[in-house]
């Protein structure tokens, strides 16, 4: 018996559309991270890119549970020293919602050239309105 290992032109790349709205960050992150690396296909190799697209929609209604809603902060450096900034989640949610998801899916995926590939088969919009379309997503619900 011989293990089966995938290659890049196996299989055709689905899109999906998962609708963000009232559900919960990171059980959601969860779920997104696993479709973009394909994990839930019996063609899962861990080190070649076989996952699906993912749309994700309302990613300003997103929910978190507790009081992370005052814990959480985003930390980004500049590499100078005092280049540091910190900002705090209700300020990002208001500005940008969907970097949200972003940072909690990103935080998910391998840190390295495969996450960075997978990374890009990921779009997030803050509201309703997509432009994909085109690509007939299939809606999950997650």
């Amino acid at each position: 018996m011989k293990t089966y290992v995938a290659k890049i032109a196996d299989g055709t790349r689905k899109w999906f559309l998962v609708d963000a709205q009232d559900k919960i960050l990171g059980r959601l992150s969860v779920n997104i991270a696993d479709l973009l690396r394909g994990k839930r296909k019996p063609i899962f190799t861990p080190h070649v890119d076989c996952g699906d697209f993912v749309v994700v929609i309302n990613a300003e209604k997103v929910k978190v549970t507790g009081k992370k809603e005052e814990q959480i902060i985003y930390k980004t450096a500049s590499g100078y020293p005092g280049g540091q900034k910190r900002i705090p989640y209700e300020k990002v949610k208001r500005e940008h919602p969907e970097r949200i998801i972003e940072h909690a899916v990103k935080g998910m995926l391998p840190a390295n050239r495969l996450g960075r590939a997978v990374l890009k088969k990921l779009k997030i919009y803050a509201g309703e309105i997509h432009p994909h379309a085109a690509q007939k997503p299939e809606k999950i619900e997650l």
